[in-house]
């Protein structure tokens, strides 16, 4: 049955805001709704087409509203905003989403999956966790200049400051050398909940199918293909390699007007955390090549020859994007070019 109802909903921790019009944008009703009324009331109403912002608790919001029967569509809130009229409000944004969803170019965001959803939440756990243990390995690296001692930034030194708090003729002061200390029993426990969660994503990366295909392509690790499983849409959903790698954000960002193309720094506009470890992927496959065994005449060969090491990394990393799209919709394996980096 066609949905005659488009829905628009304002979604918030305890009041809802619900806009319906029609599919040719005629005012239905407005409704500010409580959290379980609002999940009475999309129970008694025929199916529709829900529209909402992709914000957070969205995808769980989706995914009950299809158990429902309605079919559903997330906007980002930034394509919404030029439509809100006037002043802002629940119920000027809840018909803002309306207008936005009945433009015929509006992009939409896919719903994700509960299971999609868990590992995103792992992946990001663990990024957290680098992140405070970076933060107390500075906070150590800062307590030891104060005395003099210059330590270079990395886990890998904490070697190195352990040794300088045990010398046996150190000036320090105990009092500084236990707090040290206790910095340091910070960042090992850290290190034991990192290590649990990559373990973790290693398990899931070797039993999810489309990670393990990911993993076929030279610079393409476990922790990269988990990300791409959590944070991507169905490549099918894209329609071209190009605009895969524009999504994530590894295209150059356009000033291009009166039919002259003009192209500037990486747009970044995409998915950060996918984009940020496919670039290291290729900076590390740029390392383990060398320019010894970069074919000659190939593209890779061309462009490492009169650009910067960081702007070959970006167009590889954008490259293997490419490939990771045409893979994974053809359902196939990495096979290698019988010209390395070939255009």
């Amino acid at each position: 049955m066609m949905n005659e109802t488009m829905i628009g909903v304002d979604l918030a921790k305890a009041v809802f805001q619900v806009h319906g019009a029609s599919m040719t944008g005629e005012p239905r009703f407005r409704k500010k709704l409580s959290r379980q009324s609002f999940s009475e009331f999309m129970a008694k109403q025929p199916p529709a087409l829900v529209v909402m912002e992709a914000c957070g608790s969205a995808h769980h919001w989706a995914r009950e509203m299809i158990r429902l029967g309605h079919e559903v569509k997330l906007i980002a809130p930034r394509y919404v905003k030029p439509f809100v009229k006037r002043q802002k409000n629940d119920a000027a944004d809840a018909e803002a989403i309306v207008i936005a969803a009945r433009q015929p170019e509006m992009r939409f965001v896919e719903v994700k999956g509960a299971e999609q959803q868990s590992r995103a939440i792992l992946f990001r756990a663990r990024e957290r966790l680098v992140h405070q243990r970076t933060e107390l390995i500075n906070a150590l690296r800062a307590a030891l200049y104060e005395y003099g001692h210059v330590v270079p930034q990395g886990i890998r030194q904490i070697g190195r400051i352990e040794e300088i708090l045990e010398a046996p003729h150190s000036d320090l002061p105990d009092l500084m050398r236990d707090e040290c200390r206790d910095l340091l029993e910070q960042i090992a426990e850290q290190t034991v909940r990192i290590n649990a969660r990559t373990e973790k994503i290693k398990a899931l990366a070797a039993e999810a199918d489309t990670a393990r295909r990911l993993q076929t392509i030279p610079g393409v690790g476990p922790m990269t293909a988990l990300a791409v499983e959590a944070f991507a849409p169905p490549m099918e959903s894209f329609n071209c390699g190009r605009a895969f790698a524009a999504w994530l954000g590894l295209v150059p960002r356009q000033f291009s007007s009166g039919g002259k193309e003009r192209l500037g720094r990486t747009s970044k506009a995409g998915q950060a955390d996918i984009r940020r470890l496919l670039i290291i992927g290729a900076m590390s496959r740029l390392n383990w090549m060398g320019r010894k065994s970069i074919p000659e005449d190939s593209w890779l060969a061309r462009i490492t020859s009169r650009k910067p090491r960081m702007l070959v990394a970006i167009a590889l990393a954008n490259k293997m994007a490419r490939t990771m799209w045409a893979m994974l919709t053809k359902n196939e394996d990495y096979r290698v070019p019988a010209q390395a980096g070939a255009a």
